[in-house]
């Protein structure tokens, strides 16, 4: 059985130089109203499918955090199935810590997000306004564009005349972009963190041009009264035409080795597979066109930009090694840079993504233990869901249900779902992901029921069935979508208040940190 352990031992462990992973396994909307600094999000209605990445070492130190529900302790019970060896809980969950004077942080990638704040405060990291970036526009200056977030995020809407070029690639193209040195260079994100990292990776990586960042982003664009664009498909070239790599591998080197980064060689960090007292990442950096086109097994594909921004999506243990790899030796080490920063044991694969393709990265698999649930047809189960002999239970996101779910069905979550279930009656899951409906089936078995089957094609299926669809606009009411963030939802809908309640809270996160939390970072003057 996992061993509890209270406020004060955890929050010792979490500076006592030894590898810790503490895990939330809450609902992304849980986590998102407030979790300690460290916590990593892994909701339980998820835990199997990615506490193997995340957590990759089965000996790491683990501790799991919830609402003071006993979510944890099941999901100890899970991790232990799989293997973990050293598993604790938070004794009380995020409200102990809470009670315990330690601070609860709103929102979500919160290291990163105060990185890029303590940067701007430490490095005078130059920024310009929304009104001064439009005045320059409808005054045709010689100046670039460039936002630093992702394809996906900039289509969605960017400030007119951006170039999407995520921050992981700014070294390595910025010189198609803004061929002559006398081009201004603004960088932007959605709001601030992504801004100041991508401004200020080009000063340091020694580019001629002048470069700023904009200030807030596209949030502080639509506060300013400005319109954004939104569809638009430009982006970087992607081209070696006259790029001098050698010279760039150079400067990246640099300035990596300015911040402590060192290289190492690929028969190094691949006995590092076998090491079980460290845990080891193994990441490629590179562009997901890049990765698919050639991808190495076992490495793990975390671009660049998003590594420094949302680095709780691929690493999971505090104190952990990071091994870096791309093609050019100009991405990997200047990303290196900002996460031996932001305080990660990072570097650099020595030979890049060449060197690594001549070992063998062996890395464990996802566990076996999700067995596939027996499906069955729409118009089959139909019947039995309206005359109440079976009952369909909705999986998919709380706010998914609110527009439409087969009528007569309960929308539940896996931390909540034998509440939900109908003792006695057969039950039929829908589901997007068939995995995430066979976790449910898990917790629903052991809550007693006997027949649980997924429905074939999910709602799309049902839909295309003619079968009745029904809309909830309030149910589940907003106190059930745990799985569901309000914080920032509307930040991007036209919500002015709620862009400058984002921004006012990005802009508070450094107010927060006690020492421990702060003296994570390792930021130099230059």
């Amino acid at each position: 059985m996992p061993t509890q352990v209270d406020t004060q031992s955890l929050k010792s462990w979490l500076s006592d130089g030894s590898e810790i992973a503490l895990l939330d396994v809450r609902e992304h909307g849980q986590y998102g109203e407030g979790h300690p600094f460290f916590a990593v999000p892994l909701p339980y209605s998820r835990l199997e499918l990615a506490i193997w990445q995340l957590v990759p070492n089965l000996a790491v130190r683990l501790v799991l955090c919830d609402d003071g529900d006993g979510v944890a302790q099941r999901a100890a019970q899970r991790a232990e199935e799989l293997g973990y060896r050293n598993v604790h809980v938070l004794a009380g969950g995020a409200p102990a810590w809470g009670k315990a004077g330690y601070t609860l942080y709103a929102g979500v990638n919160v290291p990163s997000k105060t990185f890029g704040e303590l940067v701007e405060h430490r490095r005078h990291t130059p920024h310009i306004s929304p009104q001064e970036l439009q005045a320059m526009r409808q005054a045709g200056a010689d100046m670039v564009i460039v936002d630093g977030r992702t394809f996906a995020e900039f289509h969605r809407m960017n400030i007119p005349d951006g170039i999407s070029c995520p921050n992981g690639e700014l070294a390595l193209r910025i010189q198609e972009i803004a061929p002559d040195p006398k081009t201004k260079i603004v960088v932007n994100c959605a709001g601030r963190t992504r801004s100041i990292i991508g401004a200020q990776t080009l000063i340091d990586f020694g580019v001629p041009n002048p470069v700023v960042a904009l200030e807030n982003g596209t949030q502080g664009w639509f506060l300013a009264g400005l319109q954004v664009e939104t569809g638009a498909t430009r982006r970087y070239p992607d081209t070696r035409r006259g790029r001098d790599i050698a010279g760039l591998s150079v400067r990246a080197r640099a300035l990596a080795e300015r911040h402590g980064v060192p290289y190492v060689a690929a028969s190094t960090a691949n006995g590092w597979l076998t090491d079980s007292s460290r845990t080891t990442y193994f990441l490629d950096v590179r562009s997901a066109e890049e990765v698919g086109a050639n991808g190495l097994p076992g490495l793990a594909h975390a671009p660049g930009g998003q590594l420094m921004q949302a680095t709780d999506q691929w690493v999971g243990v505090k104190g952990a090694r990071l091994v870096l790899v791309d093609e050019e030796l100009v991405r990997a080490p200047v990303v290196a840079a900002w996460m031996r920063q932001l305080g990660h044991d990072a570097c650099v694969l020595a030979g890049g993504f060449t060197a690594a393709g001549a070992h063998h990265w062996r890395r464990r698999g996802p566990p076996d233990v999700v067995a596939e649930l027996t499906t069955v047809a729409p118009g089959e189960v139909a019947p039995a869901i309206a005359s109440g002999a079976a009952q369909a239970i909705d999986l998919r996101p709380g706010m998914d249900f609110r527009k439409g779910h087969v009528a007569g069905a309960a929308w539940s979550i896996r931390p909540r779902i034998g509440a939900a279930a109908a003792p006695g009656k057969p039950i039929m899951l829908v589901a997007d992901e068939p995995a995430v409906a066979a976790l449910a089936a898990i917790d629903l078995g052991e809550a007693g029921c006997k027949d649980i089957r997924l429905l074939a094609g999910g709602i799309a299926a049902w839909r295309a069935a003619g079968l009745p669809v029904e809309t909830t606009p309030d149910v589940p009411a907003d106190a059930d979508c745990i799985d569901f963030l309000f914080f920032t939802a509307r930040r991007h809908d036209g919500d002015p208040e709620a862009a400058r309640q984002y921004l006012a809270w990005e802009t508070g996160l450094l107010a927060q940190l006690d020492e421990q939390e702060r003296g994570v970072f390792r930021i130099s003057d230059g």
